[in-house]
């Protein structure tokens, strides 16, 4: 059986503490067949040539600041994922296709919080080894053709993730309006087409998305966090279509937390 694609948003430190999000997560990963092993695309890793981390179990990556204390001691000990490092590389790399690319690794790197917050709440056993993967690029059709050349793994038991937010922009971010507030008109605004966008499976559109999308640049000041969206297109696109259900929808303090899986 094919392996689903997900793509999530992934929440700061502090999504622990929200229980209907953390539930929303717990429930999705339990109707999920287990996978064998996990490729993190994270928003918070940016890194050209395409990087892997660690697979001798480095301690995880705190790049966040500011945080109580008690978040800077979260432990997250996934198994490390060698022989799927190999097979990405492999995937990258093979010759013959105008895509190929280098791969380097870098042992010191551990999970960041784009991809240990919610595998703790999806996994919270740590049993499924993980690999995380830069993106060496933002550029959409780069990350479509990263994915493309991914999804065998799929084939191979292999949940390909891309943890990201569907808006990200922190000006919006207001502590005192509680995390289920009506969220900024700009935000609802992109949500909605991204939703459309995604029932329709318009990729070209989705690409196109900072030229097509209602309040893209206010949705996203910068792009890395939808950006982790393309490698999961590419990845599902390739073998399968892009079928899709989203699965969690909503906003947490202005930002739309919808997460898409494709089938």
């Amino acid at each position: 059986m094919t392996t689903p694609v997900l793509y999530l948003s992934h929440g700061a430190p502090p999504l622990a503490d929200d229980e209907r999000w953390t539930a929303e997560l717990a429930a999705w990963s339990g109707d999920l067949p287990k996978p064998s092993n996990v490729l993190m695309v994270s928003a918070h890793w940016e890194d050209a040539p395409t990087t892997l981390g660690s697979t001798t179990g480095a301690p995880l990556t705190y790049d966040f600041w500011g945080f109580p204390q008690h978040y800077y001691e979260v432990t997250y000990e996934a198994p490390p994922a060698p022989g799927l490092a190999d097979e990405v590389t492999k995937l990258l790399t093979a010759p013959g296709q105008a895509s190929s690319t280098s791969v380097h690794r870098d042992e010191s790197r551990g999970l960041d919080h784009g991809a240990y917050v919610p595998l703790k709440e999806m996994f919270p056993d740590a049993d499924v080894p993980v690999l995380q993967m830069s993106m060496p690029t933002l550029d959409p059709r780069g990350l479509f053709e990263i994915g493309r050349r991914l999804a065998p793994l799929r084939d191979q038991g292999t949940l390909i993730v891309g943890s990201g937010f569907t808006t990200h922009n922190l000006r919006w971010f207001n502590p005192h309006a509680g995390p289920d507030g009506t969220p900024p008109q700009a935000s609802a605004e992109f949500d909605h087409w991204a939703q459309e966008a995604m029932k329709a499976q318009d990729v070209d559109s989705l690409l196109d998305f900072l030229d097509k999308a209602p309040a893209a640049r206010e949705a996203h000041p910068r792009t890395e966090h939808f950006a982790p969206l393309f490698v999961t297109l590419g990845a599902a696109y390739a073998s399968g279509g892009l079928d899709n259900t989203s699965v969690i929808e909503g906003f947490w303090f202005g930002l739309s937390k919808r997460s898409w899986q494709f089938s």
